[in-house]
């Protein structure tokens, strides 16, 4: 069972509706509980890394998560969701999971901000996840992008007026910049992907 967790905002919708599409099955996370019942969990994020915080922390979400994420089962973080598994965001100076070392900051670019639409994702290390869709497109709408502190986690980067890390991974938790949800056939097949490898996963862990 994948757990969409619901922390009283995010693009729930949207991916629901595409989980939907695929068939796969899916419950709302909304306590702390609920999300360490759940064999996968989804994090789609839209906002601010501060706001979020403060409502994982009050529900106690943010405990489970820790838990969740040392435990061996799949997770995958969508904008938002991927920024949280980071130290800090300079968005509004705010600390959060520090699942992987390193920050957030506001993109580095000649272009205007914030990235709205279709870009491309060069995938630059090798992903169960990624690799099948190394150069198409898929759709970003954001302006803080993460900077890990070790590069070995980056599995891709995009450009928008300089390049910005789009996906990183250390399987079994990925996490992307893009919106898979948002991204027609590809994102769609994206999704499908990843379940099939989190459905693996939890059969592996299952013995």
């Amino acid at each position: 069972m994948i757990g969409v967790i619901d922390y009283g905002t995010g693009n729930l919708a949207s991916v629901t509706n595409a989980l939907d599409y695929l068939e796969a099955p899916w419950r709302l996370a909304r306590s702390s509980s609920e999300l360490l019942a759940s064999d996968t969990l989804v994090f789609p994020g839209v906002g601010a890394a501060g706001p979020a915080m403060a409502r994982l922390r009050a529900t106690g979400l943010d405990q489970g998560l820790h838990e969740f994420l040392r435990s061996g089962r799949p997770y995958l973080g969508i904008c938002l969701g991927m920024q949280l598994l980071f130290q800090s965001s300079a968005e509004d100076d705010s600390s959060c999971l520090s699942y992987f070392p390193g920050q957030v900051g506001r993109m580095a670019t000649s272009e205007k901000l914030p990235h709205v639409g279709w870009n491309t994702i060069d995938v630059s290390r090798s992903s169960s996840l990624l690799e099948p869709w190394n150069g198409k497109y898929f759709y970003f709408t954001h302006s803080y992008v993460v900077q890990p502190a070790e590069p070995e986690v980056i599995c891709a980067v995009t450009d928008h007026g300089g390049a910005f890390v789009s996906a990183v991974a250390q399987e079994p938790i990925f996490g992307v910049q893009f919106h898979p949800e948002r991204s027609g056939r590809d994102g769609l097949q994206l999704l499908a992907r990843f379940c099939r490898l989190a459905e693996e996963k939890v059969r592996t862990l299952a013995g």
